[in-house]
């Protein structure tokens, strides 16, 4: 099975749809989301309660099934922009961590374009976009295991014996999956 791009489709190929992925297991670069879909989905998420930056992230982290998570350097920007146009105020700040609402104008906003957030919603139901990437425990068990190889190479100088260690460990890891 192929997407539009000639990838494979389904998270076992590590493809994503027709766009590609955010942030999936490869680490693709693909977009997610076209032109003001962000936006609507963040106008959303604070049509259900008010939120900081990063609820939005976990939020939408979940809406797309754990595949993808928008990076704060698009979040935060999208927050400033949905201020600057009135759509979204801060109502609290604490210790740096600002509270968003959406307002009465950015309410409205949402309502004229309901349709297409309905379609945005829709397509992240299909779930397309939540094949990106493995299953959430499996991505979290591989980063976990990135962390500590990682970690340990961080923590001391690695000598040829911890590299054959580390090294047959993931071997095996591979393995057990394998015939698993």
């Amino acid at each position: 099975m192929a997407d539009v791009q000639g990838g494979p489709t389904g998270w076992g190929g590590f493809g994503c749809g027709r766009r590609g992925c955010g942030r999936g297991f490869g680490g693709g670069r693909g977009r997610m989301f076209d032109n003001g879909d962000l936006r609507l989905l963040t106008m959303h998420l604070l049509s259900e309660h008010p939120r900081h930056g990063y609820e939005i992230i976990k939020a939408l982290g979940e809406r797309v099934g754990g595949g993808y998570l928008p990076s704060p350097g698009v979040v935060y920007p999208t927050l400033t922009l949905l201020e600057e146009l009135g759509h979204a105020a801060v109502t609290e700040e604490r210790a740096g961590r600002r509270l968003y609402a959406l307002t009465e104008p950015g309410r409205a906003a949402l309502a004229v374009n309901r349709q297409v957030l309905e379609t945005i919603l829709a397509r992240l139901q299909d779930g397309a976009a939540a094949r990106c990437g493995p299953p959430p425990e499996v991505a979290r068990a591989l980063e976990n295991l990135a962390t500590a190889v990682r970690l340990r190479l961080l923590a001391q100088p690695s000598g040829p014996a911890q590299l054959r260690t580390i090294t047959a460990a993931i071997d095996a890891a591979a393995r057990a999956v394998e015939e698993g």
